[in-house]
């Protein structure tokens, strides 16, 4: 498997202060396919833009709300970041901004691997892909485009208001966990007709929230050495708590408990917001709310992975389950023998 050298020509995670009036955000390191935004300051609502879905069209991970024309949103994506209009989600006056940024292959192809046509924007380097496709509400299969099986997917329907749902090679494709929910993995075989994804096709069921018959947007994932990591551990509540071999730093970390009676929602660390450890500035993927100081679930990135530092139950409760995304700042010791330093 190759090695990504720099993952930052892929996925970069951008600060900035909102003006309140149009304003071209630079510093990402390249055009950006997949824009998600957090306003840090305020409770307004997390934003998702794609360049498949086009600039302006606007889907929001803490709600079920269909997808939204925002003319005052993201305007457009740019050689070095993106330009927001007057918006409060990525703009707000005066407001401290958070952009998580990946990079696919524009605004995507006519992919025919599956019984369902669908639209792929993919990078078979990084192993990320985004995925326009409409339903048949009967089973089918849909392309997209990553040459690799996707570990781990996160849907939402467009023109419907229904929960996002994602899937994850770790609890595997007998059912799934909402994005903007605060519960446990849910048994349901008709989300991924109870068949795990290939190097080609993800398998959809009967479900409304992955395959009725409305638009929908698919994000994928695969395994890449240096550069993405997805899998899960089991919690210890203690302080010195569990440690998560990634095989690089980190950059972004998504926690999610899926055990149990789980009540709580996806964690959300990086190194941008929080430059050194402890790692506790706290955003959640299902939440509005501002940024928070969050000691008792924070974690410390560290040169080859993370480490929680808390026995709160949203990341490190004795015994149970936790799936995780990682993204990466620097490889362990990449091909370019420039080794990731501990913070």
């Amino acid at each position: 498997m190759a090695q990504i050298n720099k993952p930052s020509e892929y996925f970069n995670t951008k600060l900035y202060t909102g003006t309140g009036s149009s304003n071209s955000v630079t510093g990402v390191g390249f055009q950006p396919d997949w824009v998600w935004g957090k306003n840090r300051s305020t409770t307004n609502f997390h934003a998702f833009y794609d360049a498949v879905r086009g600039a302006t069209k606007v889907i929001q991970s803490n709600t079920n709300t269909a997808e939204q024309t925002f003319a005052q949103g993201l305007t457009s994506f740019d050689s070095d970041g993106f330009t927001v209009g007057t918006d409060g989600d990525l703009n707000g006056s005066g407001n401290n901004i958070v952009t998580w940024n990946w990079k696919a292959n524009g605004s995507g192809v006519s992919n025919t691997d599956g019984s369902i046509t669908s639209t792929v924007s993919a990078s078979t380097t990084s192993g990320f892909s985004i995925v326009k496709y409409t339903g048949t509400g009967a089973n089918a299969t849909v392309g997209h485009g990553l040459g690799a099986v996707p570990k781990f997917i996160i849907v939402k329907a467009l023109n419907d208001p229904r929960s996002w749902i994602t899937y994850n090679s770790s609890n595997g494709a007998s059912g799934g966990i909402d994005l903007n929910g605060t519960g446990a993995f849910n048994s349901n075989s008709t989300l991924w007709n109870n068949t795990t994804p290939t190097s080609s096709v993800v398998h959809l069921g009967t479900s409304v929230q992955s395959n009725s018959t409305y638009d929908y947007i698919m994000y994928c994932f695969a395994e890449k050495k240096g550069f993405s990591k997805f899998g899960s551990y089991t919690g210890n509540g203690n302080a010195d708590g569990t440690f998560v071999y990634t095989g690089f730093k980190p950059a972004l970390v998504i926690q999610k408990h899926y055990s149990g009676a789980a009540t709580e929602g996806w964690q959300m660390w990086d190194v941008k917001r929080n430059p050194s450890n402890l790692t506790d500035l706290n955003l959640m993927t299902n939440d509005a709310s501002a940024e928070f100081t969050a000691t008792a679930r924070a974690i410390d990135i560290l040169s080859n992975g993370f480490k929680c530092r808390g026995a709160d139950n949203s990341g490190n409760a004795s015994g149970q389950g936790y799936i995780y995304m990682a993204f990466a700042e620097n490889p362990l010791v990449g091909t370019n023998n420039i080794p990731a330093c501990a913070r």
